[in-house]
């Protein structure tokens, strides 16, 4: 029986690792949980999972939900100090990183330091301090497994490969809702949130919208894998049923191929070195018929070439990208400012971020409360 901590359980990815541990109970246990403001599908999990531990983000949250739960016996702690302590928990065998942006950068690395096996869905904690968490994983020899369905299948297909016989890693993109679309200036956050395959979270939605999802992924999988930014290429792939790619340098090509249905990289994440039986669907490729590839257009979805960039720069870069287009997202989400100024405002402040090389985790910090403070004021004048 292996002792769960869901970082971010109210989530997109946080319900879904939820229903995989449910279709496991001889296997996997909830020992603690966490989520932000949905305090009503929190008691829900509370209630079906029966945790010991429970983290809120702040005060206020925390007394209501103790007020609500009707087993007192749980322990209710709030904000960062809390999200450390679960993570670090002596009966915790395995932490579920799945919180949006960098909040869950810290109590991540300290479950990292603790020698738990990581299984990592919040992207941001690569894109801003890759260096950082790698160097700590290394350290500590931990299992440190992608739930992206993108970089879990390239984990998958490199599973007793040695990287110096990769050419190239192919990150499949679904395109979004957009890709076909001739005018962008118009798009309502309801028509973004609108994903044509993935049923995701609201600022993940807009990321595919925008593609910048797949630029950020393409940070991530340069620090998982340790393969050099100009040798990872992105290619659409509307039908998403080959979640990745990898060539190697004598032509072959690997992929990672099966339905589109986050479950399937969350059950591997878990159980992994084993493999064990899913009540998923199979895939059936007569039924799908066939799959269809084209390259992505940089100059209609400028966020990919932002994010290379970044990428290729280093340092505190990444962090500042993923930072500005955080706050962008929200501004477009609370219908501040227009789909097509996210890219604006990423640009602007990219272009003012005075570079810091080898950053430390509090360099890190330091330049995502700067972005997060520029993106604002910037969107403030659109």
């Amino acid at each position: 029986m292996k002792n769960i901590a869901v970082l971010g359980a109210t989530g997109s990815i946080g319900k879904n690792t939820l229903e995989v541990i449910e279709s496991f109970p001889d296997k996997f246990k909830v020992t603690a949980i966490s989520g932000k403001t949905n305090i009503g599908l929190l008691e829900k999990q509370i209630n079906q999972f029966h945790p010991k531990f429970v983290v809120v983000m702040d005060e206020n949250t925390k007394k209501q939900l103790c007020h609500s739960i009707s087993d007192k016996k749980i322990k209710v702690e709030c904000g960062c100090e809390g999200l450390n302590k679960i993570s670090t928990l002596d009966e915790v065998d395995i932490v579920v990183s799945a919180i949006t942006g960098i909040t869950g950068l810290t109590p991540t690395l300290e479950a990292i330091k603790k020698g738990k096996h990581i299984a990592i869905a919040a992207k941001e904690l690569l894109v801003t301090a890759g260096e950082i968490i790698l160097k700590e994983v290394r350290k500590n020899k931990v299992n440190f497994i992608p739930i992206d369905s993108e970089h879990n299948a390239i984990f998958q297909c490199l599973e007793g490969r040695d990287k110096k016989d990769i050419k190239r890693i192919i990150l499949t993109a679904s395109g979004g809702p957009f890709y076909k679309e001739k005018n962008l200036h118009d798009i309502s956050p309801e028509q973004a949130l609108a994903h044509p395959v993935w049923k995701m979270g609201r600022k993940i939605s807009i990321d595919s919208a925008t593609l910048m999802n797949k630029g950020l992924e393409v940070i991530e999988a340069h620090w998982l894998f340790g393969i050099d930014i100009s040798k990872i290429e992105i290619i659409i792939h509307p039908e998403c049923i080959i979640h990745s790619m990898v060539e190697f340098i004598d032509g072959s090509v690997l992929a990672l191929l099966g339905i589109p249905d986050m479950k399937m990289p969350i059950q591997y994440a878990l159980t992994y070195p084993e493999r064990m039986p899913t009540t998923l669907k199979s895939l059936d490729l007569a039924k799908v018929s066939q799959l269809n590839f084209s390259v992505p257009n940089f100059d209609k979805f400028p966020c990919l070439k932002l994010a290379y960039e970044a990428g290729t720069i280093g340092g505190t870069m990444p962090a500042v990208l993923n930072s500005a287009n955080d706050v962008a997202v929200n501004l477009f989400l609370k219908k501040k400012i227009k789909f097509l100024d996210i890219p604006q405002i990423i640009e602007k402040v990219m272009d003012k971020h005075n570079v810091i090389q080898n950053p430390c985790l509090d360099d890190i910090l330091a330049s995502d409360a700067w972005a997060r403070k520029e993106a604002r004021e910037i969107g403030e004048t659109l």
